[in-house]
């Protein structure tokens, strides 16, 4: 329902949004995630997840390699309880986190913004962690809380669009930076 807002309002003009349900599956994600990176060799890749604990929009700054214990859907759960087995234990998104949250709080929505650094070892994290170490970092996980508590599918639509408005935004201007960065 939010990204179907999302879709509704739209990103800047020079932007093309291309916009995904990732089922939640573990093996499907190791799927998917390196397919649409492949299909679309995008700019920046943004996962959104339902947090029944979350009750701000929230900005997950890392992914994390293992502990993922929890079944999912299939009933599946990795073996090794890791997403990339010799991966690094964390990885962070090149996104600055704080800026954009500091940035997004001073639009004046109607949306609390808040930061956080663990995903929840589940498939949200596990999707993220994935995503990072496919994209060496261009990639942003942000948490909503379940419709209605308390923001409305709309607001959390503008909030979102925002938020991704503003990471293009930073992302566009610390390229050169970023490529100095990640010299692997």
């Amino acid at each position: 329902v939010v990204f179907q807002e999302l879709e509704k309002l739209g990103l800047r003009e020079d932007v093309d949004l291309h916009v995904y349900e990732v089922p939640v599956e573990y093996q499907t994600v190791q799927r998917l995630i390196p397919a649409l990176w492949k299909k679309h060799s995008p700019q920046l890749v943004v996962h959104v997840g339902v947090s029944g604990m979350a009750t701000t929009v929230t900005l997950e700054k890392c992914g994390h390699n293992v502990g993922y214990k929890g079944l999912d859907n299939c009933r599946f759960c990795p073996g090794s309880q890791c997403c990339v087995e010799g991966g690094p234990e964390c990885i962070d998104s090149i996104i600055d986190m704080d800026t954009v949250c500091k940035r997004v709080s001073a639009l004046g929505l109607d949306v609390a913004v808040t930061i956080s650094k663990d995903a929840g070892r589940y498939l949200c994290d596990f999707t993220y962690y994935t995503s990072l170490y496919q994209s060496r970092g261009r990639s942003a996980f942000v948490h909503v809380p379940p419709l209605g508590k308390p923001y409305s599918a709309e607001q959390l639509g503008r909030a979102l669009q925002a938020i991704v408005e503003e990471m293009l935004d930073l992302l566009e201007h610390s390229e050169d930076k970023i490529n100095c960065q990640h010299e692997h």
